[in-house]
């Protein structure tokens, strides 16, 4: 059963404990810590912090036979603490995941939620038995808490992690809003700065097929280093695991779109397209058509084939994962993918030796990016959710907050009124709802 540490007291020794240990306790990067920052001495000084300080000692608790352990430097000397810029700083984006048997998963949602509220990490993350997924935004130590306080789980040790720098523009916007604003952050910065989704599902990534586990068994990881020279091969067919919306505004050369609109629809592309019985009986093997973007057939005169080598891609990684592991289950032998997926490949390989074309769709406010992971050219349509282009925003078809060229003619008129409606909620407010949505409550009590 999982048990976030417990609550320490709202009274001012427990208080000067907590900013005892935050001020001196050296904040490393999960993947490098050997120790586990405890998120709620971290909480206690963003809400109240203390001149007053007083060495805290460790803490050690257990989830379900996992151990967690909570160190915290003792403290000699006392120190004083600034104001509210004190928990502001540089802003970076986080992507992460890893399965991992984790059937008290809901036990996390609330402490989870409330740790990424008090530290103003914004964002979303999704909880499920199989383990968990998401991509936060807030300041360096507060990002690096909040995976302290998941990876303090042993399940959870070792998370995939890929970090992406904010511009500063939108760190002035998401700054300005924490000081002063009373409503959520603006449409241009990466996540509303009070704003957190914790879910709970049953696939961290859905591809409904409770059957297929990564971690039962997974295809092989390539380094982006190495990428270039698998998917140059003749012999590797490449496919993009991504839907549509995402491919339509970039991908690698010569990778196979399977055209699909949701994830789910994965397996039925590859009994459809990947893998075809011919018509005495026999499995087909299958090549790339580079010039057509296309699987076609591939004649089978002396006999049965193995499936193709494959060599699959998506945003971070996560998608591959399982459909690796489904290709493995039918049948394929040969199964890679990319280790990180491509922005980890846009953050390591110099533009002038990528094989990427274009930009890469990303699921938060910045829409997409480019080779550096600096941020791309594209808009969200908040129609349809799906990524425009200038060219997009110029088409007659294209209503700001309300359709683009690519859902216009999906959209009731009813469904454009009430988008309209909400549009101008949003630029008369600031938010959607009224001038009172997204504002914080203030705890003047003691």
């Amino acid at each position: 059963m999982f048990r976030p540490p417990p609550l320490l007291r709202r009274t001012s020794a427990s208080l000067a404990f907590a900013a005892a240990a935050v001020s001196n306790h050296t904040m490393l990067s999960p993947s490098h810590s050997k120790t586990t920052p405890d998120p709620t001495l971290h909480h206690a000084l963003l809400m109240n912090p203390s001149p007053q300080i007083q060495p805290p000692k460790p803490f050690v608790h257990c989830v379900a036979g996992h151990s967690h352990i909570s160190t915290n430097a003792a403290v000699e000397n006392s120190m004083e603490f600034g104001t509210e810029s004190t928990a502001l700083g540089s802003l970076v984006v986080i992507s992460f995941y890893k399965f991992a048997d984790f059937g008290d998963y809901a036990e996390m949602r609330v402490p989870l939620k409330e740790l990424c509220e008090r530290l103003r990490v914004s964002g979303g993350i999704i909880l499920a038995p199989e383990g968990i997924n998401g991509s936060i935004c807030g300041s360096q130590e507060a990002v690096e808490s909040v995976l302290g306080f998941i990876q303090s789980d042993n399940r959870f040790k070792g998370l995939r992690q890929i970090e992406s720098p904010v511009t500063p523009e939108d760190e002035a916007i998401h700054h300005g809003h924490t000081s002063s604003s009373p409503v959520g952050a603006g449409e241009d910065a990466p996540f509303r700065w009070d704003h957190v989704r914790v879910k709970l599902k049953k696939e961290i990534v859905s591809l409904g097929m409770p059957s297929v586990s990564p971690m039962e068994r997974v295809g092989k990881y390539v380094r982006p280093r190495d990428w270039n020279t698998l998917i140059g091969d003749p012999n590797t067919v490449v496919i993009d695991v991504r839907n549509a919306y995402e491919t339509r505004i970039g991908k690698f050369k010569g990778a196979v779109d399977p055209h699909t609109t949701a994830f789910r629809q994965f397996p039925t592309w590859v009994e459809s397209e990947l893998l075809r019985d011919g018509s005495d009986g026999r499995q087909c093997a299958v090549k790339l058509d580079v010039k057509k973007d296309i699987i076609v057939s591939q004649s089978d005169t002396q006999g049965h084939k193995e499936p193709p080598r494959v060599a699959m891609y998506c945003t971070g990684g996560i998608r591959c994962e399982k459909a690796s592991s489904f290709l493995l289950s039918k049948g394929f032998k040969e199964v890679y993918h990319l280790e990180g997926g491509i922005l980890k490949y846009l953050e390591e390989i110099p533009k002038s030796e990528s094989l990427w074309e274009g930009e890469c769709f990303v699921f938060d406010k910045r829409v997409s990016v480019e080779h550096g992971l600096a941020p791309g050219t594209y808009k969200l349509c908040y129609g349809c959710k799906k990524p425009v282009s200038d060219d997009d925003m110029e088409a007659p078809e294209w209503e700001h907050g309300v359709c683009c060229p690519h859902c216009v003619s999906s959209k009731s008129a009813g469904e454009k009124e009430r988008a309209r409606a909400r549009q101008r909620q949003f630029e008369t407010w600031g938010a959607i709802g009224g001038p009172d949505k997204g504002r914080r409550e203030t705890d003047c009590g003691g």
